[in-house]
Formats: structure tokens, sequence, C-alpha cells
């Protein structure tokens, strides 16, 4: 197999492990290159063959037009909301991502979490142990609660398996038919469509998001339909932030017309930790983690690595997003 010469684009954001697990499948079977924000640019692209872009955010369109020898674009995430994929194909690149069963699984497991913690309202408990306050607040149990997925992909279906151990009922939004094999493995109570999600959104004690941002989703969970919820129920966003009005979202929190929030996307990243919504005793939040482990730096690095030996080999990339 031939040689390629690939660039890895990387941000200081992103954990090491990252880099690490790159350096390490990428280079003994190619020519890898980290690229260096203090150098420039087009000497740097010069000769690459292929290019990984961590989550498709590093990239610029100075870095694609520099990139004249690339027939390879590699983004190393999931979510196209910050790409500019029309520009990528002006370009002539073939471009692929790594998609949603890569990291389904730690994000329903993120989300689960959300849903454990707020039924418990854990940070009013860790407050009562640190006071020496004993059996309060009480619990709010999963057993027969309506878990409504908007969404039902990848990260959707793993998010319902987890639940049903729970006894956790399942009610589905999706714009495609799922496939019948996982139906009949999950079986969801209800499945419906775009026009059953008020119904979806009214039922849920608690309901939760998993959908691509463009600009059909952008905002789908508006103050309408935040003002649908039951005055119990939560609210879980481990997907992207602009999915849910955020404005709407807060005020609802902080006049407490919702029960509270699991949030791990924010339309603005990072966001600013001293607004009241995020000192509430029922919002829980993380830093745009949810989808981040170790299993799936493996095996989002394991897809770049078929997918540059492929090219290498004269063979089409998976997992294309630009045709």
């Amino acid at each position: 197999m031939k040689r390629l010469n690939v660039l890895f684009l990387m941000i200081d954001t992103v954990p090491m492990e990252f880099q690490d697990a790159v350096v390490d499948a990428i280079s003994p079977h190619h020519n890898l290159t980290i690229f260096d924000p203090t150098r420039p640019i087009p000497e740097q692209f010069a000769g690459q063959t292929a290019v990984i872009d961590i989550g498709g955010s590093v990239g610029t369109n100075e870095m694609k037009d520099a990139a004249v020898d690339t027939k390879f674009w590699q983004i190393m995430g999931t979510g196209l909301d910050h790409v500019d994929i029309d520009y990528m194909k002006a370009k002539g690149f073939m471009v692929s991502h790594c998609p949603g069963q890569f990291s389904a699984i730690p994000l329903a497991e993120c989300a689960l979490m959300y849903m454990l913690m707020l039924s418990r309202n854990y940070h009013q408990c860790r407050k009562n142990f640190d006071n020496g306050e004993l059996y309060w607040p009480l619990g709010y149990g999963l057993s027969g609660r309506v878990l409504g997925i908007v969404g039902f992909g990848a990260s959707g279906q793993e998010l319902a398996r987890r639940a049903k151990a729970f006894n956790m009922r399942i009610h589905t939004i999706d714009v495609r038919d799922i496939e019948p094999e996982i139906v009949d493995e999950i079986q969801p109570e209800f499945m419906g469509g775009p026009d059953d999600m008020d119904k979806v959104i009214a039922e849920s004690d608690f309901l939760s998001v998993h959908l691509h941002l463009n600009d059909e989703t952008r905002h789908i969970i508006d103050a309408r339909r935040i003002a649908l919820m039951k005055s119990t129920a939560f609210i879980i966003n481990v997907a992207r932030g602009g999915l849910v009005d955020e404005a709407a979202l807060y005020e609802a929190l902080l006049e407490e017309r919702i029960a509270g929030a699991g949030l791990d996307a924010f339309a603005a990243e990072p966001p600013d930790p001293t607004l009241p919504v995020y000192q509430l005793s029922n919002v829980v939040v993380t830093p745009h983690t949810s989808g981040t482990t170790d299993d799936t730096v493996r095996m989002r690095t394991a897809a770049c690595l078929e997918n540059v030996n492929r090219v290498a080999e004269g063979l089409e990339p998976l997992y294309r997003v630009d045709q």
C-alpha cells in the first residue's frame, strides 16, 4: 500500500489523547505531520494528499485554499453544522466524517447519567450531605416514566436500549422509517414523525434531543414547544445547543415551568458559567464531553485510518458527505 502524506489539524482545547491516538494509528502506515499554527499555512499543506481535521472545525477556508495537493479531507467528528461542505465540494475534495455510531454509546450513557442525577436531585443531595442533613430530598423514579426521544438515530437508539432496562416507556420521533429489526428489538411504545412531535413533547417526563443541527432543526425545541412540557418534565441535550432556544429554556427553568435540564451542548461555546440558570440545583451541565470517551477516540481513529488506507489503495473512502 502506498504511503500518503497526511496532515493532522489539531487544537489545544481537545484532549491530547486524540492526538496520541491519531499518531499511533496513522504513523506506522503513512507520513503524518501535525499542523503547527505558528508556521505559514501554504508550506504545511504542500504535498499533503490527505487531511484529518479534528471535529471538522479546525480547517479554515484559507487552509482549504492552500490544500492544492489534497484529495481527501477526513472530519474526525459527526456534526457538520460548523463545516462549509459546499466550499469543500468546490475545491474538489472527497470529504468524510465519523458518523453517529462511533459516539452513540457515550452520548446515550451521558444522557442517562443526567436523567439519574436529575431524578435524584443530585445537587441538592450533595448540599444536604455537606450540611449534615439526611433523608431528603425525595427522589423521582424512572420506572414507568415516558422518555421522549427526538431523533431516533444511533445515539437515540442506544439511549432507548438503556432506558428500557429501567422500565421506561419509549416514545420516539424521526423523519425516516426505522429499520424493522431495530423496532422489533427496542419496541418503542410510540413511534411518530415530525407531525407527532408536539404530542410526544407534551407526554414526556424526560425529553432528549438527538438531531444534527441544520437550518431545519435549529430551535426545533422553541418557546412554544417548551411551553407544552409538563411542569414535572426534564429536558436533555447532548447533541447541539442550537437545537434548543436557550433563552426560552433558561426562562422556563428560572420560572420553574419545567423541572430541570441536563446540558452538554450550548449555542455559544464555551458558555458563560456565571449565568443564573447554571447555578440552579435542577440543572446539570458538562463541558461538551458527552461523546468524548476512550472508546470514541479509538473508534474514530480506526475509521480515519481505514479511510486513509482506502484512498491510498485507490478506493472510495467510507462515510462521504460531499456527494
